[in-house]
This record gives C-alpha cells, structure tokens and sequence, in this order.
C-alpha cells in the first residue's frame, strides 16, 4: 500500500490555507448570508465538492475561517502592550467587515452544541481571550492602577461578554459603537478604589 508523497501533503495544506485566505475575503467583502460555498469554490478553481475535500464540513470550513481571522487580529494585538486595546481595535476593524460579524456570531450560537465541529475551537478562543485579559488586569492591579479587591477573571468574562453582546446589537442597529461601549466599560472599571481601610 503506497503512502502519500509529501508535495502532495503540501499542496492539500497550502490549497487548504488558500481555501481559509480566499473565503475570509468573500465573507468580509459579500457577508454571511450572501456568501456562497459556490462562489468560493470557484474563486479557488475547485467544485463544491472539491472545496469540502479539505474540510469535513461547511460547518468546519466556516469555524476555521473564524480562526483565520483571530490569527490576523492577534498578530495586530501583538503590536500592542495592552491586550484591552488590542481587542477594541479588533472591534473597530470588524466594524468595516460586518460579513465576518455575523459569520461569528451564527457559528458561535451554533458551536454551543458539543458534537458542532467549531466546539472546541470557540472553548479554547474563550479561554484564551479571558485568559490574556485577566492577566493584564491583574498587571494594572500589581501596579496599583486598578483595585486590587477586583476578580480579574470575572471582570475580563464581562469585557469579553460585552464585547460579543455589543456585535450582535450593532447587528441589528450599526449605530450602535462596539469599540467605545467596551472602552466605557473599561473607563467604569479604571475608576473604581479599593474600599477604605480605614
């Protein structure tokens, strides 16, 4: 029985990567419900079913193309000391790629079912993010820029909280501004003391 040669390996994981590049400018430039798994296959010279030979389904293909994005928010975030404005620059590019928005948000809803191929990887996005803010706010709490009574941990589940709610209002109303409603969250955070110890 004959093995897979290793440039054919390589072709599926760069035709794959040229997949997740090319359907991530489909939904940020056509939107969710307009995008169509045709349209991608096409832009990539494959059939339908070619294109779902890389993924074991729409549903994986769509929860990778989220990841996709999370790797080019995170390497914008690494340009920044504080993972607090990381996320609200995110918020404000995804303001100009609403297709992904609502990519997001459908996926996640849907990937709260354990057997949904997105699962584990939405498990994992939410453990990073808290994770990465909980340790900034404990880092502003050392330096005494924050109260130290504060739980790091839940105040960064209610940024990211309000964080994802704020995309699913401006969904249904684009006046609504995702980046500064997070950023006023933050600014009630920053001005609260510790209690007196008096």
């Amino acid at each position: 029985m004959s093995t897979p040669k290793k440039g054919s390996y390589a072709k599926g994981l760069a035709k794959r990567e040229e997949i997740l590049t090319t359907a991530l400018e489909v939904f940020a430039e056509r939107g969710y419900r307009r995008a169509s798994l045709r349209e991608i296959a096409e832009a990539v010279g494959l059939s339908q079913a070619g294109l779902l030979h890389h993924f074991s389904s729409k549903e994986e293909l769509f929860a990778e193309v989220l990841r996709k994005r999370d790797e080019a928010d995170l390497a914008s975030a690494a340009e920044h000391d504080d993972p607090f404005q990381g996320l609200v620059d995110a918020m404000r590019h995804n303001a100009e790629v609403p297709g992904l928005v609502h990519l997001y948000a459908t996926i996640s809803a849907e990937a709260a079912d354990e057997s949904h191929p997105g699962h584990d990887y939405f498990v994992e996005r939410y453990r990073f993010f808290i994770d990465q803010l909980a340790q900034y706010i404990a880092s502003e709490q050392r330096a005494g820029r924050l109260d130290p009574t504060l739980d790091a941990r839940e105040v960064a589940r209610l940024v990211i909280a309000v964080a994802d709610g704020m995309q699913v209002q401006w969904m249904l109303d684009d006046t609504a501004d995702m980046a500064s409603s997070v950023e006023y969250l933050w600014s009630l955070v920053k001005r609260l003391r510790s209690p007196s110890t008096d």
